[in-house]
């Protein structure tokens, strides 16, 4: 009986699959590191490509981000709720909104991008986010809010798109070099972004001198927003003038001058396709049992970091009595931005020796055991605020610091986890079927974990206005046991990637 992956497909189909199996032998847990360890001649990087890509990746965490530290105060502003406690269900559904969009369309631009070419999906997609992000700050509603997060969303479902682009830019020889400068760009976005609107929300009120104008009265959050709609235009100018396409089938045929590898050329030379393969469909992709983990894996990932993020924000914003630390938007804004320094010196100094040296499938479940230590630390955090303050409520200078020393430490933790996003990346790129298949192949993994942060904001922040309406201990810090439960469980369900990688390697 044929393989159902090899069936009725062309001679080309069948030649691409080859040099795969082939590639795939590697991944066999006994000479997957031996194979990562392996010297071989580094090929060079396209620089302005990979420039440009890092660009394009700088633009979704600004435009993301900028709203955590006043998205509390915002909903507040827009009068939806007199309950305190029900801001974080308001900002949650706000939250969740952008990543319901994202997960509607994220499959279908790397299908299309799979058949139109990279280029123009890209450029659409960073051009929209900026329109949409300039709209979300002109919002005087909750509907108007809501439209425009979900319009943001909608266009940065290009994100495999650019994910698939970088796949076709690297080979084994420079990928540990690459996907470290490229995962820089979203920490470093994720710095700017809280940065923005802390610094920029309300800035008639906060720089009179300045900023004292009607409008920017009427419209408190429009500035963060036009500063990040208008590097996302910026990003869209670098992609018209600089990206090159990088899609086999329409590199070839404009003769584009980009040197870069399709899947599997490193054991064969990089002659044109005589037809281009067609994309694999999703039933055939997610019979491959390593797609199928890491579609699943990434799913709970994605949860419970999105979990988390919207949880430290929610955490910092409460008061301390009430479990959290009574933070403003600007001290916000600065944690955000020092979670985006530690994960920046972590890609930078640490990622590269461990691609190089760590099996990544190992490295990938290393990474997911981490994330139960992050929600438990954080109670103790609030004990430790609540053991030094004065009659205002406000925390001593002493305790204060050490405070911000253990919002360090579990930021260090959890970015640390982070780091399995980026071996992710390198783990789905090995293991697409065909060269025509990875954006599709990229597409699904990201579309599993759009799917999780769709509702997990929303998830994550009821359940912690839930456990705070309660006075007992256990039930006030519910959203602990909730979230510590499903990090062991993610943990469990990332081992089952090495599990397929033998699988695939098997069959």
């Amino acid at each position: 009986m044929g393989n159902p992956l090899t069936d009725g497909e062309s001679s080309t189909q069948a030649a691409a699959r080859r040099l795969f199996d082939a590639q795939n032998d590697s991944l066999d847990d006994d000479s997957a590191l031996e194979n990562q360890k392996q010297p071989a001649a580094v090929t060079p990087l396209p620089k302005v490509q990979l420039f440009t890509l890092c660009s394009v990746r700088l633009v979704d965490p600004i435009a993301f981000t900028q709203i955590f530290p006043y998205v509390n105060e915002m909903m507040a502003h827009l009068h939806l709720t007199n309950d305190p406690s029900k801001i974080g269900f308001y900002s949650g559904i706000v939250e969740s909104s952008f990543a319901v969009a994202q997960l509607c369309c994220i499959y279908q631009w790397a299908r299309i991008s799979d058949i139109v070419g990279r280029r123009p999906v890209v450029l659409v997609g960073v051009a929209g986010i900026g329109f949409a992000t300039i709209l979300f700050g002109l919002s005087h509603s909750l509907g108007g809010v809501l439209l425009a997060r979900c319009l943001a969303g909608l266009f940065s479902g290009n994100i495999a798109v650019v994910h698939s682009v970088l796949g076709e830019l690297t080979d084994v020889t420079n990928q540990s070099v690459a996907f470290p400068i490229y995962g820089l760009f979203w920490p470093m976005g994720a710095i700017i972004g809280p940065l923005l609107g802390g610094t920029f929300s309300n800035p008639a009120t906060r720089y009179p001198g300045i900023f004292d104008y009607q409008f920017l009265r009427d419209y408190p959050y429009f500035l963060p927003c036009f500063v990040a709609g208008f590097v996302s235009l910026l990003g869209a100018a670098l992609v018209f003038f600089s990206l090159e396409e990088t899609l086999p089938s329409k590199r070839y045929k404009k003769g584009n001058s980009v040197q870069m590898r399709q899947i599997g050329s490193e054991n064969v030379a990089d002659d044109p396709p005589e037809k281009p393969a067609q994309p694999a469909s999703i039933k055939t992709l997610l019979s491959i049992p390593v797609i199928r983990a890491l579609c699943i894996s990434g799913f709970a990932l994605t949860f419970i970091n999105t979990g988390f993020d919207v949880t430290f924000v929610l955490f910092c914003y409460s008061p301390i009595k009430g479990g959290g630390l009574a933070f403003n938007a600007s001290q916000i804004g600065y944690s955000l931005a020092m979670s985006g320094v530690i994960s920046v010196l972590l890609q930078l100094f640490l990622m590269p020796k461990l691609l190089r040296t760590v099996d990544h499938a190992y490295m990938y479940n290393f990474c997911m055991s981490l994330w139960p230590y992050c929600y438990v630390i954080l109670p103790g955090i609030n004990l430790l605020a609540q053991t030094g303050v004065d009659e205002s409520g406000q925390m001593f200078p002493a305790t204060r610091a050490m405070v911000w020393v253990c919002i360090a430490f579990v930021l260090s933790i959890a970015k640390g986890a982070g780091l399995a996003f980026s071996v992710s990346m390198i783990l789905v790129k090995d293991s697409a079927p065909d060269p025509s298949s990875l954006g599709a192949t990229n597409g699904l993994a990201q579309w599993a974990m759009c799917f999780a942060r769709s509702f997990s904001p929303a998830f994550a922040s009821s359940l912690f206005a839930f456990s705070n309406g309660f006075d007992f201990i256990l039930l006030r810090y519910l959203w602990v046991m909730v979230m510590v439960i499903i990090s062991f469980l993610g943990t469990t369900l990332s081992r089952r990637i090495a599990e397929g990688r033998r699988q695939s390697v098997r069959s």
